[in-house]
């Protein structure tokens, strides 16, 4: 056996040392390509052929970034620090003067176990391990306790105030713009995800909340447009159930052009409805239940119940009485039976087979244990979620090949884009024409799913304090832009 004296062997610099690093990387994915490739079918390879082609406008949208305005940025953190200021101060008073407890801080887990089991004995909820823990789902459970109610809506509010003040702080690049790195295959669904971009600024930009959007802007002498797909994911769900059981009534009611208000009517048929939308509205946006609109409450359960959200659940969420949910439910399966038939469908489905193939033809397969709820719930989750995810990217693709704009992001069942002002209304019905698809159905019937275009000179919505917002896209727009890049 020869023995090789390692320390007379050449160290490799650092550069180097990443070359021979990136070398094997390439070289072993390459093997592993090839034995995948053998295992491809009809429907793999078109959804491997579609996630290649999607490189191109995802490489754009992560070189190109979105440009933020920095002051308004500074203003809305420094808005969010005072009200977690004011909120913690409300909290910390709350827990001196109801238990005794003096510097109680919301952020420490030994503070939070020693209110929560030592000082108002809730019963200990425990991790695997057998540990208390007072996590977000323990601490959802500990709702129903009344004395410690008060306390956890409080911390949930701050909660939320600290993730958006974590996604305005993010790091942006030197030339003021913010990137993500999207990620194509980064989810079980067809989604995309996204993360920090390649140099470590950034972040995740598929969840911006409305609150935080108006400090995404367009460039100098630029306008945004945000198309959104409208109630896209109901729609595949009712064109699913057409497909397979020609069961159409939820799809109807998706393409009335009101779902929420039309699920209303017929959930809750003794309440005077008139038949033209605008007034059933007004009706369905009445007080129904406590603080929440009929509608509210059919647009919110009604998703819900679409992926098997049971009642418990659901109230957790929502937080609404057991008892409502399970009335709202029992109507609601009676209006639309072929939700329940479509569930039954994928649970032998998944059980019988392990995978689905979904409208759009993407295919998955289930490792978990077929029996599982969980498993159960993601399988019929699936389908409407990555086929509407499918049809926004096909859509997108379209855009990016015409060039006719500039796309900035993509936000799971919309896209911004950017393009010249002065020529919106050349652009934009160009725009419109090209995510426009229609899908065939069974039965001479087919799918469109409709895009809500909305433009402005930032991603927030257009009012009084943000002139410069989103409205909805009307030819011959007079506004001008008020702030300065």
């Amino acid at each position: 056996m020869k023995i090789i004296d390692t320390s007379k062997t050449p160290r490799l610099s650092n550069i180097d040392s990443e070359w021979v690093y990136n070398g094997l990387d390439c070289c072993v994915t390459a093997e592993i390509m090839e034995t995948l490739v053998e295992q491809f079918d009809s429907v793999t390879t078109a959804t491997y052929d579609f996630s290649r082609a999607l490189q191109g406008p995802v490489f754009d949208m992560r070189v190109r970034g979105v440009l933020i305005d920095q002051e308004r940025r500074k203003q809305v953190l420094d808005e969010y620090a005072g009200f977690v200021d004011q909120w913690e101060e409300i909290l910390e008073r709350l827990v001196r003067e109801g238990t005794g407890f003096h510097g109680f801080n919301w952020r420490s887990w030994q503070d939070l176990h020693k209110l929560l089991y030592d000082i108002y004995l809730i019963p200990p909820i425990r991790t695997k391990e057998g540990k208390r823990t007072a996590n977000r789902d323990a601490l959802e459970k500990m709702e129903f306790y009344r004395i410690a109610r008060p306390v956890i809506r409080f911390m949930e509010y701050l909660r939320d105030l600290d993730k958006k003040m974590d996604v305005l702080a993010q790091e942006l690049d030197n030339d003021g713009r913010i990137r993500t790195s999207y990620n194509i295959a980064g989810t079980n669904t067809g989604r995309f995800s996204s993360s920090f971009s390649e140099y470590g600024t950034g972040g995740n930009l598929q969840n911006i909340e409305e609150s935080l959007r108006s400090v995404f802007i367009a460039d100098p002498g630029m306008k945004l447009a945000n198309f959104d797909a409208e109630q896209g994911e109901s729609r595949i769900v009712g064109a699913i159930e057409w497909n397979l059981f020609h069961k159409g009534e939820y799809l109807d009611a998706c393409e009335s052009g009101d779902l929420h208000t039309v699920v209303s009517r017929l959930c809750e048929p003794s309440m005077p409805w008139t038949g033209d939308m605008s007034k059933d509205r007004e009706i369905a946006e009445r007080p129904y239940y406590r603080h929440h609109d009929l509608r509210k409450l059919c647009k919110s359960i009604g998703h819900g119940t679409n992926y098997l959200g049971g009642p418990d659940t659901l109230s957790r969420q929502y937080k609404i009485d057991v008892p409502a949910i399970v009335q709202f439910q029992e109507r609601y399966f009676g209006v639309f039976p072929a939700h329940q038939m479509w569930h039954r469908w994928v649970n032998e489905r998944v059980r019988s087979y392990g995978y689905l193939v979904s409208f759009m033809g993407r295919k998955r397969t289930f490792f978990g244990r077929r029996d599982d709820d969980k498993v159960i719930r993601e399988a019929i989750a699936y389908d409407p979620q990555g086929s509407l995810s499918d049809i926004v990217n096909q859509g997108m693709l379209r855009v990016w090949h015409a060039r006719d704009c500039e796309l900035l992001m993509q936000n799971h069942d919309s896209i911004l884009v950017q393009y010249p002002q002065e020529q919106e209304d050349e652009i934009i019905p160009k725009l419109q024409s090209q995510l426009h698809h229609i899908i065939p159905l069974k039965h001479d019937r087919t799918l469109t799913i409709p895009y809500g275009c909305q433009t402005g000179w930032n991603w927030g919505k257009h009012k009084e304090s943000n002139p410069d917002g989103l409205k909805a896209y009307h030819p011959g727009d007079q506004r001008t832009r008020q702030a300065s890049v």
